[in-house]
């Protein structure tokens, strides 16, 4: 049996709260390599206990054989297989693992009763909003829905939000690698010149066809650019076209590089990735294939040579390398300098920042800089330079705001003391979260210092009152203590302890209000 991660215990607990606050469909977030079926798993097994048949449902092979395999490696539960020829209909096992290609057929679908399953759990949620999924998922319209998908872009999100109710859990790429779940990213930007700018998009993405003619120019020298960095290491490179990637494989064997080839359509494709990873190869060429289902915890370099806008894919490309491994400590990236007038090309910096301007500050820095870098580092140096100039573009608005005479803190200004990211960028996805803030919340929030009039929607201000609820818990500074701070000049008072912030308070009041001599406000630090 698995013993769960203090973050998939808490993913778990999330997951079944929301189903029992009635947020029927919701949301796992995850990273790939933190473990998502295991916690579907685990999910799954509680329900079990509870007398419900459960439907896993995925769109490939390997994902429902992985998916079957962990729920008997986490739970000891055997699933009985929805596909071709078999059927769960009449088993006696409460599991399901099914393929939508199968139960989206209108005769088979039919056969099952609309309340045959209680929950269903949907891995690689992106895919739910097909007419495929929806069809299976209608059918059951009681049943409680888990969507599993890795970390969304904000366009991912609205799509998603038109389906699904709430998000139980997310666990950012930026955590996993901190807390050491996944291996820390370090980028190394190739100087080649790529120029994808007349390429076309077709269903919402960069088309294949012309990406692999755009590339096809430059295949040989980036052949060569590998032979540099990929020595030694376990490389796996994406490309656009089966075409494309089985004439780079045969590129990189010319450059002493030890290559192979795997797609859709290749003989023997469970021996070679099996050859793979007992070390017979280098590099592993593939058109898309190792996107999902398979899993090599010792690769240590990744080469996108397929650009795309999706968020999600970009980092499922790079999460086939960010598991950990014995003697890895870290996962090259390599990363080419496509040069495009378009701003929604994923770089490196989108996969540990969703702030736009965090992620410019971090792609302009690299750019720059032609030697390897830690994306984490990065982002956290490129995070205090945007703070800093947002705090300087705000100063005459915070000064005003601070000089109103009101007793409540404005939440653009509370948000920007205790430096809350997801705070000044947020914006509502759900239908929920779109409507009004409630009476209730609106009273939580001025009784804590929050002006409440400034929280235009019920998403911001629930999202504020956990932020509140667990600052409290922190033993940090509240609102009202900020306000008073900052208005005699102090700064990042949002980042104090609570007794700190109260023992200043109580000397400024036995000071008649007065800044003690020679105490200067602007750099003082508890």
């Amino acid at each position: 049996m698995f013993q769960l991660r203090p973050y998939q215990a808490e993913a778990k607990q999330a997951i079944l709260a929301a189903w029992d606050e009635g947020y029927r469909k919701t949301l796992l977030v995850l990273p790939t390599g933190c473990g998502k079926t295991v916690v579907f798993s685990s999910v799954t097994e509680d329900q079990v206990k509870k007398g419900h048949r459960v439907l896993i449902m995925a769109h490939r092979g390997e994902l429902l054989d992985q998916a079957a395999d962990k729920l008997r490696e986490a739970s000891g539960l055997d699933s009985v297989l929805e596909k071709a020829e078999s059927s769960s209909l009449g088993s006696f096992l409460p599991v399901t693992v099914g393929s939508v290609q199968s139960l989206a057929q209108e005769k088979r679908l039919a056969r099952f009763p609309n309340d045959y399953f209680q929950d269903i759990i949907v891995d690689e949620a992106h895919h739910c909003l097909s007419d495929s999924y929806r069809r299976v998922l209608d059918h059951f319209p009681a049943a409680n829905i888990l969507g599993v998908t890795a970390t969304p872009d904000r366009g991912d999100m609205k799509n998603l939000g038109e389906f699904f109710d709430s998000k139980a859990y997310e666990y950012s790429m930026t955590e996993a690698i901190r807390q050491g779940y996944l291996c820390p990213i370090k980028a190394q930007m190739i100087p080649l010149e790529l120029d994808i700018g007349s390429v076309g998009v077709s269903n919402g993405d960069f088309a294949v066809g012309e990406i692999g003619c755009a590339l096809e120019p430059y295949l040989e020298q980036i052949a060569r650019e590998m032979a540099n960095y990929c020595r030694g290491r376990k490389t796996v490179v994406f490309l656009p076209l089966i075409a494309t990637s089985q004439k780079f494989c045969a590129m990189l064997n010319d450059v002493g590089l030890n290559a192979a080839e795997v797609n859709g359509n290749s003989e023997g494709r469970s021996e070679v990735l099996a050859d793979f990873e007992a070390g017979r190869y280098d590099v592993l060429c593939n058109s898309m294939l190792l996107t999902e289902g398979w899993d090599c915890p010792a690769v240590d370099c990744i080469v996108i040579l397929r650009p795309t806008k999706v968020r999600s894919l970009y980092q499922q490309m790079v999460g086939r390398g960010m598991r950990l491994s014995p003697g890895k400590d870290h996962l090259l990236l390599l990363d080419f300098l496509w040069m495009t007038a378009r701003h929604d090309l994923c770089r490196p910096s989108a996969l540990v920042s969703k702030d736009a301007a965090i992620a410019q500050k971090m792609d302009e820095r690299l750019r720059k800089d032609d030697g390897v870098y830690d994306l984490i580092e990065s982002e956290e140096e490129a995070e205090r330079d945007v703070l800093a100039e947002r705090e300087a573009a705000l100063a005459r608005e915070l000064a005003e705001m601070r000089n109103r005479k009101r007793k409540l803190v404005d939440p653009l200004q509370y948000a920007l003391s205790i430096a809350a990211e997801d705070l000044t960028s947020y914006v509502p996805t759900f239908a929920w979260e779109m409507a009004p803030p409630s009476e209730k919340q609106i009273a939580f929030l001025e009784k804590r210092g929050i002006f409440a009039d400034s929280v235009r929607n019920a998403g911001l201000a629930s999202l504020l009152i956990d932020r509140l609820k667990r600052r409290q818990d922190e033993g940090l500074a509240t609102p009202k203590q900020i306000r008073c701070l900052e208005r005699y000049g102090f700064r990042q008072v949002g980042t104090w302890q609570f007794d700190d912030a109260s023992a200043l308070i109580s000397r400024l009041a036995n000071n008649s209000w007065r800044l003690p001599y020679g105490m200067n406000a602007a750099a003082y630090r508890p």
